[in-house]
């Protein structure tokens, strides 16, 4: 499958004016930006830092191993589960504490365990977040303190950290876990840690989950998600004094605007009457896209199918692939999917947009095979 997403104006128009100095609302699956305000500015990130520590924790393959905490954790300043040196704990109760309780003690004990020691864990951060695509971002520490101005990122890149998180199931488990209890080693009771996401736990019905932040140079940050009606939506709010409100706003107005939209259907091209290809072109993946009501009307889509060749005189002949479908919302690509030849390998139902297909193909011969 190919997919690739361009990168074009998005719109600045909210729902009413926000109090956060850097903000973004993308949506998830396609990734595109919704709205945005200096969403591209390096700023302080405080404890939203901890998304990216809890990534690592569990992409380790470690989360059921068993955690001694050290001095060094221990001695960690800020929020804290108040872990006590020489304590055991599973690495799963550790992130959990991470994201519910925002444990500064935790992010170091995780760190030393995974990454072998701080140092090693802060180059794990900053290795992963070259891969994600965050051009604008660098970690010092693993919990977000305003130890060094070395520590800083965007609302754009944590909204990349944040789609790329949301893709593991663990993770959106534990991102929108309102409370946990952890056995305590050292002690006769178990922790219970409630989450500080109000939006998850009080203050928005379509809040999954997302993470808190504060620090006296950072302020408020937060990063939330939520779900309704198949759109699922990031937002990310850096130095904001109503973060809150900030988060449902932009929700709301997504919400009430967009419409996750099926552009192109998975299955069979009937458009394409030219023989041979004719009854054997499909597309193996429909094509999903936020549009605005206006903004469908604006949908075209582009077919571009390989020059026939006279040795390809049989259907065994043919490359598998032989073209791809660009879709374009207007006048930016937004996406392509790839064109394979041959009977489709399931039974796939065109739905709303088949009307569409006659005013919007616009058919290409000559793409070279590796185009």
């Amino acid at each position: 499958m190919l997919l690739s997403i361009a990168l074009y104006p998005a719109s600045t128009n909210a729902a009413s004016p926000i109090s956060a100095h850097s903000a973004i609302l993308m949506e998830q699956r396609s990734g595109r930006v919704i709205y945005e305000h200096n969403a591209h500015e390096k700023s302080r990130i405080a404890s939203i830092t901890k998304i990216m520590t809890a990534v690592l924790a569990i992409e380790s393959g470690k989360l059921d191993e068993t955690v001694t905490v050290g001095r060094q954790a221990v001695g960690t300043e800020g929020s804290s589960l108040y872990l006590k040196n020489g304590e055991k704990i599973m690495l799963e109760d550790l992130t959990y504490g991470l994201m519910l309780r925002s444990g500064n003690d935790a992010a170091v004990a995780i760190a030393e365990y995974v990454g072998g020691s701080l140092d090693g864990f802060i180059w794990m951060m900053n290795r992963k977040a070259e891969e994600i695509g965050m051009k604008n971002t660098h970690f010092s520490n693993p919990h977000g303190l305003d130890n060094t101005s070395e520590h800083y990122s965007t609302a754009y890149d944590m909204a990349l950290l944040t789609r790329y998180a949301m893709d593991n199931e663990t993770y959106r488990k534990i991102s929108g876990t309102k409370v946990h209890r952890a056995p305590n080693s050292m002690e006769s009771w178990d922790y219970v840690w409630k989450n500080k996401n109000r939006l998850l736990t009080q203050l928005y019905e379509y809040c999954t989950g997302g993470k808190t932040g504060y620090t006296k140079l950072a302020k408020r940050t937060l990063v939330t998600t939520a779900s309704k009606d198949d759109l699922d939506l990031i937002a990310v709010t850096l130095n904001a004094s109503d973060d809150w409100n900030d988060h449902i706003n932009m929700y709301e107005s997504a919400f009430k605007d967009y419409k996750n939209t099926e552009i192109l259907t998975a299955g069979s091209i009937k458009e394409v009457k030219k023989k041979p290809y004719k009854g054997n072109v499909y597309t193996r993946h429909s094509f999903f896209f936020p549009l605005t009501e206006r903004e469908q009307e604006d949908i075209k889509v582009k077919i571009k199918l390989l020059k026939l060749k006279k040795e390809w005189k049989a259907k065994g002949d043919f490359p598998e692939k032989v073209g791809v479908a660009e879709i374009y919302l207007g006048e930016n690509l937004i996406g392509t999917r790839s064109i394979y030849f041959g009977k489709e390998r399931q039974t796939f139902s065109r739905q709303s947009w088949g009307s569409i297909w006659k005013q919007t193909f616009i058919f290409s011969m000559g793409l070279n095979k590796n185009g």
